[in-house]
């Protein structure tokens, strides 16, 4: 989702300039996500190496990503002072000050950055501060996610909010990573197996549980400033502005009755209306509808794991999707049919193809497309169209130098994304 100009992933990225370069930044994402991940940079208009994106084989919790990354960034640049940072925070742009200040201590200690607290919080973690050091505090403890008896107390002791953001030095890290989680280390660091068979060899684990919560060199800098974990929707309710009963509405026309502290998201020419409803999430996307209480947003990541495991890819697959050429957005899907918007970024093409079950008829919205169909090509313009049968190769292209927009329209007895045999491909894809 989009709120604003940007998305979290964008705003992450724009936090991490404050303190890097862009060339010295560094992406982990999975295969399915890649050119998600391009099409946001290039909306950027940043220049970010390829090999700066990391892909990981399979899913296997933060402290494989961050060991992979270290390992790459090692590799180009040798010994390095390293952030790590998540890509789904609010976070005020003046923090980066303040974590850029932590350096001094990453040549003996894992830093950690904590939130002063705003009140107690059941969804976040805890540290204990502990001895005083020049720019933070050893860690003394880490406190789990609490009850709301345990987060007071801990408030009123002073704990800080685990924020899950890190600074190390590689030296220290791969160290201490061979002293606590030495599976990892020899598989990352001690061997040159492909990264897939890395993955495969290694356990699910979090930074927290495999290094942090072990290490004896931990240190944690307050960060006072505004900063947020959207980990659910409740989160996201916390974050924004209520009307006067309570509720957080965006985009679209609302029409509530006796409804009070909901979360609504929709289309902007939709209506949504609740009648006695409270504490409620309800999120209406072209492709999905989410109705939860606001206390059980969380279990979303329920939803995800059913499809994943029912092999669903609407897991995997946004409304808006990114390819190499630009993205395309699903308007309407059914058995038999459907209706892409299509955006194909300047002097781009799609890959020379063809498709056995399923025609495409093209309309050009904005810019001048070039189509080759069977050998032949040909240009159209604004308002104008072409008709493409299945088993035809063809290959859409935009030779000119503003985005070129068409609607495609798919018919046949399969509209699947996986019917796409490809004959000539410029990024390498199979």
């Amino acid at each position: 989702m989009k709120f604003s100009g940007t998305s979290l992933f964008q705003d992450t990225l724009c936090r991490c300039l404050k303190v890097s370069d862009i060339s010295e930044i560094f992406i982990v994402t999975s295969e399915k996500q890649k050119f998600f991940v391009y099409g946001q940079i290039e909306e950027l208009e940043l220049d970010l190496p390829k090999e700066n994106i990391l892909l990981e084989p399979e899913g296997k919790n933060t402290l494989p990503a961050i060991s992979f990354t270290i390992r790459e960034i090692e590799r180009k640049y040798g010994s390095s002072t390293v952030g790590v940072f998540s890509s789904d925070h609010i976070l005020d742009v003046d923090a980066m000050e303040t974590i850029a200040g932590a350096k001094k201590l990453t040549d003996y200690h894992l830093v950690t950055f904590g939130i002063v607290p705003e009140s107690p919080h059941t969804g976040y973690g805890y540290i204990k501060p502990g001895r005083a050091l020049d720019v933070g505090y050893e860690v003394s403890e880490f406190k789990e996610k609490p009850g709301l008896d345990d987060a007071k107390q801990y408030v009123g002791n002073g704990y800080l909010w685990n924020s899950g953001m890190f600074l190390f030095s590689t030296e220290l890290f791969i160290s201490e990573l061979r002293l606590h989680a030495p599976q990892l280390w020899d598989e990352f660091f001690n061997s040159d197996r492909d990264i897939k068979d890395v993955y495969h060899n290694i356990p699910d684990i979090s930074v927290d549980y495999g290094l942090m919560e072990n290490s004896k060199l931990v240190a944690v800098v307050k960060l006072d400033h505004k900063w947020s974990d959207l980990g659910n929707f409740d989160a996201l309710y916390d974050e924004n502005e209520k009307d006067e009963q309570g509720n957080v509405v965006y985009d679209c026309d609302d029409v509530l009755i006796d409804s009070t502290d909901n979360l609504i998201y929709s289309k902007p020419d939709k209506i949504v209306s609740l009648i006695d409803l409270h504490d409620m999430v309800v999120v209406d996307t072209p492709d999905a509808l989410l109705v939860c209480p606001r206390k059980s947003s969380q279990r979303v990541k329920d939803i995800v794991t059913a499809l994943k495991d029912a092999n669903d890819e609407r897991a995997y697959v946004q409304q808006t999707v990114y390819r190499p050429w630009g993205s395309y957005t699903i308007l309407e899907v059914s058995h038999g049919h459907k209706i892409k918007n299509i955006m194909v970024m300047p002097k781009k093409s799609l890959s020379l193809q063809m498709h056995h079950h399923r025609s495409e008829h093209w309309v050009v919205v904005k810019g001048m497309a070039c189509v080759q169909v069977n050998g032949k090509q040909q240009f159209l313009r604004q308002g104008e169209s072409t008709f493409i049968r299945s088993g035809e190769k063809h290959r859409l292209s935009n030779h000119g130098r503003i985005p070129l927009e068409i609607i495609e329209v798919q018919l046949g007895e399969s509209v699947d994304e996986d019917d796409i045999v490809r004959f000539d491909d410029e990024y390498g894809r199979a």
